[in-house]
Order: structure tokens, then C-alpha cells, then sequence
């Protein structure tokens, strides 16, 4: 048996830790933006080197506050990649924005930069590049053709934080950038939370009144906001786990590095890039074969657990469906793409084991 990620194992390691920090809160009783909340949003602006952070109660919320302080709403046009999680789109479309569904690179999975400049027209307000799978998309790029057109981009960081071009990290290398706390992230509470960072003062400021019911103090409220907030405990939890993180995305990329080597002479078997500048948080390991439904299954006949990310391009799932797109790179991916096991407390031995039932 080989499990898909191994959250029991790192709680092992520091379990000691976080039932003090869980015990902090309990004894000071403030639940709500108590001050492991503040040291947290510290912590997390020293690690990105990004001047803002401002917490929330979950990935997607983050996105939505970030759409909102941009002032997206009917008759704008969003640009998003058509391979990703729902939440980058559901949150243009809840505002009534226009998705602009683009196409994606088969080498990494992210957004394809001249799908993305054919799509930009005098509507567009935002785009929304995704760091999928853990790899940051080429925001060097991004951001030179987003800058010739004055539009602000946000990182969907949902599954990178940690990842880095270079020595930027991602939350740092865009306009605005959001990201997840689900517990199977990179790096996770052990609830949801999220959390949005930008460089720029008054921004921050919009983007922390929207996520507090629009107040800029104590029942005066500037702007309709929402109650998005992370809570005490989660903080908690997020300061230890975040102590440790830089030790756990090198087991991971020791894990992936094992996995390309013994793969990559496989021809029906499209590896992942690994890159020097480009480093993954690897929040999934994900090959593409010719024939998945028959892998997938022998995998789990032989009790390795496996998850496809994702069978269904965004413009084709019902709720925000675009009848009129079709993205070649983006059928292939979903088409052909299957996530192994991949977590810090992963063996070398259990790699083996699945590579061995890879090969079978």
C-alpha cells in the first residue's frame, strides 16, 4: 500500500509543537484574529519577501477578495487558463464576469503565453495565470505582456507556495497572489485557510477591508466586503508547519528527481520538468500517458493510490461552460494526466514500488 500523501507522518514530526501552539490559544481564548493570526501574516511576508499578507479563510475566497479589490464585475473579461481547479473560475463568474478560457503548454501544464496575448482585448481586467501542480507558470513573460496592456495579474498560488522563479517565491512575482491552506497543500492547516499577498500598500489595504466585511475600522465599513478570516488555531498549526516546509519540498523534489529517473525511458510516459530555476513545491507529481483508465487501475489493483488532475477542462463543466472554445493542449492533459503518490515522508522503497508496478 502506498498512500497518495502521508499527513499522519508529519504530524508525528511535530506533534509536540503544534499541541503547544493549539494550547496557546486555548489557554488566551481569542479564536478570532488572535495574535498567532498577525505573527502568521508575518511570518509569511518574510518567507515570500512580499510586503502584504493578509490571511483568509480559504484558497478560493482568496481569489474572490482579489477579483473584488480589482473592481471585476459585468462586462469584464477574465483570462484564465482552461486547465485548473474550478476555483479560478467559479470566482470571476460569481462576480459576473466574462471567462476567457486559454490554452496551456503540454511541457508544465500552465498557461500558454500566445494563447493568453490573442485572448487580451480592451475588456480585460485581470488575468489569472495558475502555478499548477506546484510549478510556477513563466511570469517573466506574463507580466512584460500584462504591463503593455495595464493589467493586474494574479497568481492562483493554490498548490505553489514555496515554489519559486529563481529567488523569487512564488506569492511574490504578480500583481496579487493567492493561496491555499487545504491541508494537502504544500503548505497545510489542518482546516481550510488561505491567504492573499501583494506589493502594493494600497491594495493590501482594500483587499484586507474586503475580507473583513468591507470595514476600515470597528463597524464603519467603506466598501460591500465579505467575512473571510483564518482562524486562531489554524494559524497555530500554519507556524510550526511552516518551520519545517523548506525541508519538505527537498524531500519532495528527491522524491520526484527518483521518479523522472527511473520513468523518463518509458516512451508512452510524459515525465514532469524539473528545473533549476523553475522549483516546484511539487503539490502533485503528474505524468501523462497514452493510456490511463489501464495504469491507473493496475496501480490500484496493487494498492497504490493515484488522482487525476483534472479530467474536465474548465470550459466544459457546467457551471461555467464556453461552448464556443476548443483547447488542443488542454483535451491532451485531461485526457492523459495521472498524479502518483508524492509527500515528504515518502521512501525511496516505496518509489520503487510503484515504478515496479509501472512497469509490471
Amino acid at each position: 500500500m502506498v498512500s497518495f500523501i502521508d499527513l499522519a507522518a508529519q504530524q508525528v514530526r511535530i506533534k509536540t509543537q503544534i499541541d503547544t501552539g493549539i494550547a496557546n490559544v486555548l489557554e488566551h481564548g481569542k479564536y478570532i484574529n488572535g495574535p498567532e493570526v498577525a505573527q502568521l501574516e508575518s511570518e509569511l511576508c518574510q518567507y515570500t519577501s512580499a510586503k502584504h499578507c493578509i490571511s483568509c479563510g480559504n484558497g478560493t475566497d482568496a481569489l474572490q477578495i482579489a477579483l473584488m479589490a480589482l473592481g471585476v464585475g459585468s462586462g469584464d473579461e477574465v483570462i484564465t487558463p482552461g486547465f485548473s481547479y474550478i476555483a479560478t473560475a467559479e470566482t470571476a463568474a460569481l462576480l459576473q464576469a466574462t471567462l476567457k478560457f486559454v490554452d496551456i503548454d503540454l511541457h508544465d501544464y500552465n498557461i500558454n503565453i500566445d494563447s493568453m496575448r490573442n485572448a487580451i482585448s480592451a475588456k480585460t481586467k485581470a488575468i489569472i495565470p495558475v502555478s499548477l501542480y506546484g510549478r510556477c507558470a513563466n511570469f517573466d513573460e506574463i507580466n512584460a505582456i500584462a504591463n503593455e496592456y495595464g493589467i493586474p495579474v494574479i497568481e492562483d498560488a493554490a498548490q505553489s507556495f514555496g515554489a519559486s522563479i529563481g529567488t523569487r517565491k512564488s506569492c511574490n512575482i504578480s500583481t496579487i497572489a493567492c493561496t491555499s491552506f487545504f491541508p494537502t497543500k504544500p503548505l497545510g492547516c489542518y482546516g481550510d485557510g488561505g491567504a492573499i499577498f501583494t506589493n502594493d500598500s494600497a491594495l493590501a489595504d482594500t483587499l484586507r477591508q474586503i475580507a473583513r466585511h468591507g470595514q476600515s475600522q470597528r463597524y464603519h465599513h467603506v466598501r460591500v466586503g465579505v467575512n473571510s478570516r483564518l482562524d486562531t488555531i489554524q494559524a497555530a498549526v500554519l507556524l510550526e508547519k511552516l518551520k519545517i516546509l523548506d525541508s519538505e519540498i527537498q524531500a519532495r523534489q528527491t522524491i520526484a528527481t527518483l521518479y523522472n529517473e527511473r520513468l523518463q525511458k518509458l516512451d508512452w510516459i510524459t515525465t514532469p520538468p524539473i528545473s533549476n530555476k523553475f522549483c516546484s513545491a511539487w503539490a502533485q507529481y503528474t505524468l501523462r500517458v497514452t493510456d490511463r483508465t489501464k495504469l491507473q487501475e493496475r496501480l490500484n489493483n496493487k494498492g497504490i493510490t493515484t488522482a487525476i488532475h483534472y479530467p474536465l477542462p474548465l470550459y466544459r463543466q457546467p457551471a461555467v461552460a464556453d461552448n464556443s472554445v476548443t483547447l488542443a493542449n488542454t483535451e491532451v492533459a485531461a485526457n492523459g494526466v495521472l498524479s502518483l503518490p508524492i509527500h515528504a515522508y515518502m521512501s525511496e522503497s516505496q518509489v520503487d514500488q510503484v515504478v515496479d508496478a509501472i512497469f509490471d
